[in-house]
């Protein structure tokens, strides 16, 4: 049995504030969007549909109540498709897709859904909570802090510097200005529109790319006041890494992911289901695989569960075409960079979050529809797309173009 992608698509990004263009458009609309879609663009019968799985990080007030069902219904699924909600935080999108695909390897299901929405601009990041962060003995355990003090330890024991982070972030903002103005997100963006059907955002909303290296020089570091105020997160990563002196604060909001809102959806099926409709497979999924790593730095995952799914797959770095790594932080990428021995020219090469946004649980679907288009611009043959993912895990999964 093989699992194949069928389609994959996702809503342009919306700034995540209450002036962005997404702001009135709820997370059950942005979801449903994607869904009818997915629908409309492959004119399947949605009673083939075994599964809809959708990643989802803050599921409550309009985001609760399992909205990958909600979302199903709204978009007229056949009553028969169940839905459910996932949260394996930043990587909830990709995720939803592994699990929609191992529905497909195991023979639960014909089709699956996988995908995720987030609507940060109406739903607020950690609105949910959570004892990792809210209670003190399990933070006190777990040597929690925020991720922007794990990134910002990232950039101090790998030698990251702000420059560093800066630079990278520059190049995030030119290359996702290049590939908008190239087309290369035309096959899977599909425009949001209001309760009248007029279109309300069709690009990515976040870019800055006027961003230069003196612009970035003028903003200060975000997390700094988090770490060093007393009591601060400092001295939790100092606990846990005695061999660092201090913490270098690099990270800035110019060179972090984007609050945006945004969902996006990808269609896994098997051959006979596919040829029922005449659907030509786009891409086969050698590998999929998920891991934990230490907490407290927390964003260290992808390198850990890249080698995880190199080893699944019986692949070496080397038959890697290209890279694809949620800009969730510069250091994270910069860092998975170095212990891949990778070269900027292989990675995100469409840019990625810095510029264009995280809407945290859509992200991972949408990164994966990014390398999927980039493979079949470019005619390279494999992808290995993951994220890093809050509390200490990683995410991935290796795709094959057809």
């Amino acid at each position: 049995m093989e699992a194949y992608i069928y389609d994959a698509v996702r809503t342009p990004r919306g700034r995540g504030r209450p002036d962005g263009a997404l702001h009135e458009i709820t997370s059950v609309q942005l979801a449903t969007q994607v869904l009818a879609a997915v629908r409309d663009r492959t004119g399947i019968d949605t009673a083939d549909v075994d599964d809809v799985i959708l990643g989802c990080v803050t599921p409550v007030g309009e985001q609760g109540a399992d909205i990958a069902r909600t979302a199903a219904l709204n978009a007229d699924y056949a009553q028969t498709t169940p839905g459910v909600q996932v949260n394996r935080f930043c990587a909830s999108g990709l995720e939803a897709v592994n699990i929609a695909a191992a529905k497909v390897l195991s023979g639960e299901a014909l089709f699956a859904i996988g995908g995720g929405v987030e609507s940060m601009s109406r739903v607020p990041m950690a609105s949910d909570g959570g004892a990792i962060a809210m209670d003190p003995a399990v933070a006190y355990k777990t040597y929690f802090a925020p991720q922007g003090i794990g990134a910002d330890v990232i950039a101090t024991k790998f030698g990251i510097s702000r420059d560093d982070a800066d630079a990278y972030a520059v190049e995030s903002q030119k290359r996702a200005k290049m590939a908008w103005d190239e087309g290369r997100f035309a096959r899977s963006i599909i425009p949001v529109k209001d309760v009248m059907g007029a279109v309300v955002l069709d690009h990515d909303e976040h870019m800055r790319p006027e961003t230069t290296m003196q612009s970035l020089a003028a903003l200060k570091p975000s997390f700094a006041a988090l770490g060093e105020d007393m009591p601060g997160f400092d001295i939790v990563a100092l606990l846990r890494y005695p061999e660092l002196e201090r913490v270098n604060h690099v990270h800035h909001a110019g060179n972090s992911s984007g609050i945006v809102d945004g969902a996006a959806a990808v269609l896994v099926g098997g051959k006979d289901i596919g040829d029922k409709y005449g659907l030509k497979p786009r891409a086969r999924i050698r590998a999929m695989a998920s891991i934990g790593s230490e907490p407290l730095i927390m964003l260290t995952g992808p390198e850990f569960v890249a080698g995880k799914l190199l080893a699944r797959a019986g692949m070496a770095a080397a038959d890697i075409d290209l890279w694809e790594l949620n800009e969730a932080f510069a250091s994270v990428v910069l860092r998975y960079m170095q212990a891949m021995d990778l070269d900027h020219s292989q990675i995100n090469v469409n840019g990625g979050a810095i510029a264009m946004g995280h809407p945290l649980g859509a992200t991972g679907a949408m990164v994966l529809g990014v390398a999927l288009d980039e493979l079949e611009r470019s005619g390279k043959g494999t992808a290995l797309i993951n994220l890093c993912v809050g509390a200490g895990m990683g995410t991935g999964i290796i795709i094959e173009r057809i």
